[in-house]
């Protein structure tokens, strides 16, 4: 671990600030503030256990708190604890997790719930190593947990504080580049005190999400106005330094919508690894001929079943490299086919009586398409 000493050189040389000194002032100017003005009504800060802040924690990367909320309570309500989580099957959890994206995080905190109660008889570790060994859990999210839930000393560098030490110390370059990263976690360490490290925590996530935000930051109120480099050279617009940009990958592909007269749809498990890992959606092919085919293979019939079929306007989803197009193929089929039955790996899904498994966001939005076009069950 770096002393502050050792902290102060990582700081760009013509915008150099004594950070030996800086950081108790530093904390001290934002703790202050927290008093006054930061969050403190959340519902993971009320009996904040190591378990209800790592749900937390987890949902909260790269989604606001206001999305997160009704989530967390219902997640809570209904995997009181860690073993109850780790009972749940799988489809459950991320039926719960259905449309807060990114659900590689709702699989990697069910693997680790099961892994807590099978190696650590269903008690969240307590060291540093240890919880950044779990599913899911980097160095950032390992040190807010246990600073949140039991008042240790680890420094944390999610997005929110990125910014607010990139800012107030003025570091240039992308923040992502190792050699950055090095730099701010240096800081990061240096700034975070011996005392009150758990309002500490907030605080600075608190100052990154309310004042310090990407666009237009409320410079006005924050606490670290008189000290901050990018405030003194107008820098704001131009800190934290953005990646380099490039291309977005664009990628297209058909989705076979078949709709039973009951408003049933035929939906596939996506494998458990990769994109949309477990989740139920549309079948999806790279083209029509390719649906085709795989109709054909399991239904053997190609004209029964695409009479009639029609071209939905196309649903676009972006993902974080990269764009989705899905040409949705809309078609009608009996209400018993050959070949076809529900299965690991598909499922006929009402949605006026929805079973409770995790559904992608397409899956979800193209549903209520087709349901407006079903006639009401008699």
């Amino acid at each position: 671990m770096k002393t502050k000493t050792e902290a102060s050189s990582v700081v760009t040389s013509s915008r150099r600030h004594d950070v030996t000194s800086s950081g108790d002032s530093f904390a001290a100017a934002i703790l202050a503030w927290f008093d006054i003005a930061g969050r403190k009504h959340l519902p993971w800060q009320q009996n904040p256990t190591p378990y209800r802040v790592w749900v937390s924690e987890i949902m909260l990367q790269q989604t606001q708190v206001a999305t997160v909320i009704p989530y967390y309570e219902r997640f809570m309500q209904r995997f009181v604890g860690i073993g109850a989580l780790a009972g749940a099957s799988i489809d459950e959890v991320l039926h719960l997790w259905t449309g807060l994206g990114y659900y590689a995080r709702a699989r990697n905190l069910h693997r680790a719930a099961g892994i807590v109660v099978h190696e650590y008889d269903g008690r969240f570790p307590e060291s540093i190593d240890a919880v950044e060994e779990l599913p899911g859990i980097g160095r950032s999210t390992a040190g807010a947990i246990l600073s949140l839930a039991l008042g240790q000393r680890h420094a944390i560098l999610d997005g929110n504080v990125k910014r607010v030490l990139t800012r107030h110390f003025g570091i240039e370059g992308f923040p992502g580049d190792p050699h950055i990263e090095r730099q701010l976690w240096s800081l990061a360490d240096a700034c975070t005190p011996y005392h009150r490290v758990a309002h500490y925590t907030q605080a600075i996530m608190d100052l990154g999400a309310t004042l310090c935000v990407r666009s237009r930051p409320v410079c006005g109120g924050c606490p670290l106005a008189t000290t901050c480099i990018a405030r003194r050279d107008h820098l704001q617009h131009l800190l934290p330094t953005p990646r380099a940009k490039k291309a977005r990958p664009q990628r297209l592909a058909v989705a076979l919508v078949a709709v039973r007269r009951d408003g049933s749809v035929l939906l596939e498990r996506r494998p458990p690894q990769g994109l949309w890992g477990g989740l139920w959606t549309f079948p999806q092919f790279e083209d029509r001929e390719t649906a085709l085919r795989w109709i054909e293979a399991r239904w053997q019939s190609r004209d029964a079943t695409h009479e009639g079929a029609i071209e939905a306007p196309e649903y676009r989803h972006s993902f974080t490299h990269f764009d989705l197009t899905l040409l949705p193929w809309v078609m009608t089929v009996p209400e018993s086919l050959p070949g076809i039955a529900d299965t690991d790996q598909h499922v006929w899904y009402n949605p006026r009586q929805p079973a409770k498994i995790g559904l992608t966001k397409p899956a979800v939005d193209l549903m209520k398409l087709v349901e407006k076009e079903q006639p009401e069950s008699e």
